[in-house]
């Protein structure tokens, strides 16, 4: 198959990107069905004039149906899609680019989704699958699964599925302000109804005050989720752009100036790192500490997007990580960075 890939790119470019154009159109379809044209256009970041041509040659080939409701994917391009999935994966060249960052970040192990998470919105659903595919291999015994916030964890959740050991889904730490569906309280608990497991909740904000802080600390309820987090032998989180989680949590001028003095680039747990992986600034906060993930049975990190490549660079810099999912357009600018 890689000889044959390879022919067909140098000899006809064109049908390779319009081969890739259509997966993402059925992908899309797939992940979002039902789905208007309208829609779907806003989905793959395309006007509707460019996607309408494409529906209907998807659609006189059995593809797609299409309905008042909207499009859903035929039974003959649900079966497409799927063996479409590894050719995929040799025309974009995955398995090596994953072999490449596996390299470069020293991470036991890292999956690549096709496809850019900026650009594509089906593509963090993509790397959710992903995650729970990884996550059912590494659940082999009753265990406690911490997570955080933000919406690639959403993402995680809205495809989680049941697993074969009953689980408690616990948040890493407490809100941040954001819609509650992106909150890690709201993520663990669809990923535990969707799992058939149990889960716990967190009911304080992100970041702390010192006074709220040791008020808190103290409340029994919290202190009962807090014990429960601790027996966490696994944690699945995300990894955010320090700028923007510091602007989403309303972060005093004079912090964020430091950050940028500081060049802070990622986010995770509260922390702020700069490229190099030092911790340049840390909120107050309840819940998961860095030094806890040394004690982890597994470390998921899942983030995407070319605009999160130094986020992501330097989070693992100097962290455990035992699984990385990201996505093609993340893991070629990580690539390109120094």
């Amino acid at each position: 198959m890689k000889s044959l890939v390879k022919l067909q790119t140098k000899l006809v470019p064109d049908l390779l990107k319009v081969m890739r154009q259509r997966y993402y159109i059925l992908q899309s379809v797939y992940s979002f069905e039902p789905i208007g044209r309208r829609a779907l256009a806003e989905k793959l970041n395309a006007t509707e004039r460019q996607v309408r041509s494409e529906i209907d040659f998807l659609h006189q080939q059995g593809l797609l149906e299409v309905t008042s409701k909207g499009m859903y994917l035929s039974k003959e391009g649900k079966l497409l899609l799927e063996q479409m999935a590894e050719f995929m994966r040799e025309i974009t060249g995955l398995s090596m680019l994953e072999e490449r960052i596996r390299e470069k970040l020293k991470v036991e192990e890292v999956v690549i989704v096709p496809g850019d998470s900026d650009t594509y919105e089906q593509v963090k659903r993509e790397m959710g699958k992903a995650c729970v595919t990884i996550l059912k291999k590494v659940v082999k015994k009753p265990s406690t699964i911490a997570v955080t916030g933000g919406t690639t964890m959403a993402a995680v959740a809205e495809v989680m599925s049941p697993l074969q050991q009953k689980c408690l889904f616990v948040p890493a730490r407490g809100g941040v302000g954001e819609k509650v569906e992106n909150q890690a309280n709201g993520i663990a608990a669809q990923m535990a109804q969707k799992a058939k497991g149990d889960y716990r909740l967190l009911y304080v904000p992100d970041p702390l005050s010192e006074t709220a802080y040791h008020s808190l600390v103290h409340e029994p309820s919290i202190q009962n989720t807090l014990e429960q987090l601790k027996t966490a032998n696994i944690v699945i989180h995300g990894i955010g752009d320090a700028l923007t989680l510091a602007k989403r949590r309303n972060t005093d001028a004079e912090t964020v100036e430091r950050l940028v003095s500081e060049k802070a680039m990622g986010e995770a747990f509260g922390y702020y790192f700069d490229e190099d992986g030092n911790i340049v600034h840390k909120v107050r906060t309840l819940g998961i500490h860095l030094e806890d993930l040394e004690t982890m049975d597994a470390v998921i990190s899942v983030a995407g997007g070319r605009s999160k490549a130094k986020a992501i660079t330097s989070f693992l810099k100097q962290r455990k990580t035992n699984v990385l999912i990201t996505d093609e357009g993340a893991a070629k600018e990580i690539l390109q960075l120094e």
